[in-house]
């Protein structure tokens, strides 16, 4: 008799709880509600990557901040923009000084160790900007690695990470502001930067000094871009997973894509 009425009782215990997880309110993970709460979406970007992320007189414009943008109001919550530098990029995103980095970030191995990345787009190789002038000169990798040729880099990306790798004999200098290297290259005052096929074919089109080399062959097997997110809240990767997915069924990244990629 004794037993029986204890397993009632913790029969009863049992189905209390149960009632009370289910009377709680409905949480999400920490990140996702810190930003539904605050209604800020916190976006950092080197901006300094044509056509996908451009600060200019304190406004950003690019294929990747009207996407984000995009994410963000289907989200209900305005963008926070946070300056960052691509050095600084991975450290500042996993010092959670902002919730997702945007602004022509490859897809690779060393960056999804470390943290999440959003669908892959814009299918991209790593091609060199030079002067139109002297297009002839380049025509094979090894023409690029050679002691008479000046590449300019930008630090901290994979760009950089080719020119270490791939041309040690070339004469290599860095310049810390992306965004000026081509004017350099159209200026005579280096010979060669790489890049990717989006950002070769925008200076090589709004330059007419500048050609892009090796679209057709390019220097490194096809890759795509991503948007980074930190790995600390399961709830927030899943929510910018579906967002993303809304705007692909809707059209909108095709239009993007349409509008700064083609």
């Amino acid at each position: 008799m004794f037993l029986k009425k204890t397993k009632t009782l913790a029969a009863v215990a049992v189905s209390a709880t149960a009632l009370a997880a289910l009377s709680l309110p409905v949480q999400a993970g920490p990140r996702l509600d810190a930003i539904m709460q605050a209604k800020v979406l916190r976006v950092g970007t080197p901006g300094d990557y044509r056509p996908f992320a451009m600060k200019a007189d304190g406004k950003y414009a690019g294929h990747d901040i009207e996407v984000v943008e995009a994410m963000a109001k289907e989200l209900g919550v305005k963008v926070e923009y946070v300056d960052t530098s691509w050095p600084k990029l991975m450290q500042d995103l996993q010092d959670n000084k902002f919730d997702v980095a945007v602004g022509g970030i490859t897809r690779n191995v060393a960056r999804l160790s470390k943290v999440q990345m959003l669908p892959g787009y814009a299918p991209f190789g790593k091609v060199a900007l030079v002067r139109a002038a002297d297009k002839d000169k380049f025509t094979t990798p090894e023409s690029l690695n050679q002691a008479s040729v000046r590449v300019i880099k930008n630090p901290g990306g994979t760009n950089e990470a080719y020119v270490l790798q791939n041309l040690k004999n070339a004469q290599v200098s860095t310049h810390d502001k992306n965004a000026e290297i081509p004017a350099l290259i159209a200026e005579g005052k280096g010979d060669a930067m790489i890049t990717e096929t989006y950002e070769a074919l925008h200076y090589s089109k709004a330059d007419p000094r500048l050609y892009a080399a090796y679209l057709d062959k390019p220097l490194t097997p096809v890759n795509q871009l991503g948007f980074m997110l930190p790995v600390d809240d399961a709830d927030y990767q899943r929510v910018m997973q579906f967002t993303w997915d809304v705007l692909a069924l809707r059209g909108v990244l095709q239009q993007e894509a349409q509008k700064w990629l083609k």
